[in-house]
């Protein structure tokens, strides 16, 4: 199996590097963001099978480098090391598309589990496009149309739309899109969810008189099927 591990400390990343050499993986290292992309690129598709990247990195960040890897076709399994309770990086790390995420410090023995783990599951295939209506949004280029107009939004408002466009015509609760859109163990005001769904309808629908995003009393907001 074949790793690329991204990590601009040095000392750390040579500790994985040999760590996993010893568990039979082979590991190429880079430390900064540009090298880090251009050699996950410039190989043929398929020379990883995982990718350990570091959120901070000079020259690029790990945000940065999964998103240009994802807009760019390149569906490699992607663990990203977040910041010690960093709810907020690894949520945003995962809105971006890394398939999983280890909070710095971390176990070695965890990170060879899960990494084999994402060797197991393999490359995901490119997501296809969701669509409501004239409602767009594209899970691979990261980006949201209504009609032919780009609708700007940030990495949550992009994961909150997504996870309504998955489930159409479903009232999804507080709770439900707290667990997938945040965090299980959110631990916030929930009343972040409507302040997000404002923000939404002032993006999606206020500019072009539509209603998609509907409130269902007691039940919580579910997209309309036509949007």
């Amino acid at each position: 199996m074949r790793v690329l591990v991204v990590e601009d400390e040095v000392a750390m990343a040579e500790t994985v590097r040999d760590g996993l050499r010893h568990e039979g993986f082979t590991v190429d290292l880079v430390h900064d963001g540009p090298e880090g992309l251009w050699t996950a690129t410039e190989k043929p598709y398929g020379a990883y099978d995982v990718i350990v990247l570091d959120i901070m990195l000079p020259g690029l960040s790990g945000y940065e480098v999964c998103r240009q890897l994802r807009a760019g076709q390149v569906w490699t399994p992607i663990l990203m090391l977040t910041a010690k309770d960093g709810e907020y990086d690894q949520a945003d790390a995962l809105d971006l598309g890394a398939d999983d995420y280890l909070t710095k410090p971390f176990s070695f023995v965890v990170l060879i589990a899960r990494l084999r783990a994402l060797v197991r599951r393999g490359a995901p295939e490119r997501p296809a496009v969701l669509r409501a209506g004239d409602l767009t949004l594209d899970p691979a280029e990261r980006r949201v149309l209504r009609g032919d107009t780009q609708v700007p939004v940030t990495p949550r408002e992009f994961a909150l739309l997504e996870f309504l466009m998955r489930h159409r015509g479903q009232a999804m609760t507080k709770t439900a899109i707290i667990e997938n859109v945040w965090d299980a163990h959110f631990d916030g005001d929930p009343n972040i969810v409507e302040v997000y769904i404002g923000y939404l309808r002032k993006k999606i629908d206020h500019p072009f008189g539509r209603n998609a995003i509907e409130t269902v009393r007691g039940a919580g907001y579910r997209l309309a099927e036509e949007g």
